[in-house]
């Protein structure tokens, strides 16, 4: 899966009726989100590399949210210098080894969450070249994906760091299409909860019930479209183009 998401940019409207149907809850969640959106940059393209801060539910506070850094810090790392370089090796975390590695098990078993972002992206190979891909949903709701977390307690400050890893799972038709990275093994996508399930993924306490959800979105539910390179000369960056639809005439002939 690729390291770069899409957050905090969709109306709050959207956000808070994508995690509640309850309509004081969403009046509240609203004022919430508004709080968090305002005091934060829009992220038309986040890049993991720069541990952005992402939109969290936990299931501690399951309908308060949060800002965590992406990476997860687990609460055994002492130094600040591990934490970071850990940091980098745990954006993402395979769905079928968190609760054997030691770097996720405890958080796994405890600190689950959802990770809300407008959409990801993913880069397909095609002749030698690497093409980004937006993805989201197609109704254009915000899409829930599933995600441990972690307190990482920086012993330099006393500051508590929350952290974040996104789950991944096997992809789904959509996805093995466009993630084909011939140095990897299979084609990953981010284990996406559906709104009814959200609750019952927050408030599973078994493995069993975890793993459960360990299973590919629909892909009939998603869309993609080409955007303009991301990084690099002439690329997009963290600006509003970067989730605009980019034609590349070589991919003329490759459809989805």
């Amino acid at each position: 899966m690729c390291y770069s998401a899409v957050s905090l940019t969709r109306q709050l409207i959207k956000y808070a009726k994508h995690r509640s149907d309850d309509e004081k809850i969403i009046q509240e969640l609203q004022k919430q989100l508004e709080i968090i959106i305002t005091a934060s940059n829009k992220n038309y393209f986040a890049d993991a590399y720069a541990h952005p801060k992402l939109l969290v539910f936990t299931n501690e506070k399951p309908y308060y949210p949060q800002l965590f850094y992406w990476g997860l810090i687990p609460k055994w790392v002492k130094a600040k210098e591990d934490a970071l370089k850990i940091a980098n090796q745990t954006l993402n975390a395979r769905c079928e080894t968190i609760f054997e590695k030691p770097t996720f098990k405890n958080a796994a078993f405890s600190k689950k969450c959802l990770i809300y972002l407008d959409a990801f992206y993913e880069y397909h190979h095609f002749n030698n070249k690497t093409y980004p891909f937006y993805i989201s949903s197609k109704n254009d709701e915000p899409l829930a994906i599933g995600g441990i977390w972690e307190e990482w307690v920086d012993s330099e400050t006393a500051e508590i760091i929350n952290t974040v890893s996104i789950i991944t799972t096997k992809a789904n038709s959509l996805l093995q299409k466009i993630h084909n990275n011939p140095k990897q093994i299979e084609p990953r996508m981010p284990l996406i909860i559906p709104k009814e399930k959200q609750e019952e993924w927050l408030q599973g306490n078994t493995k069993e019930e975890t793993q459960s959800f360990f299973k590919p979105f629909d892909a009939s539910l998603l869309k993609a479209f080409t955007v303009n390179k991301l990084k690099g000369k002439n690329a997009s960056g963290n600006t509003v183009n970067a989730v605009k639809e980019y034609y590349y005439p070589e991919l003329e002939t490759w459809k989805l």
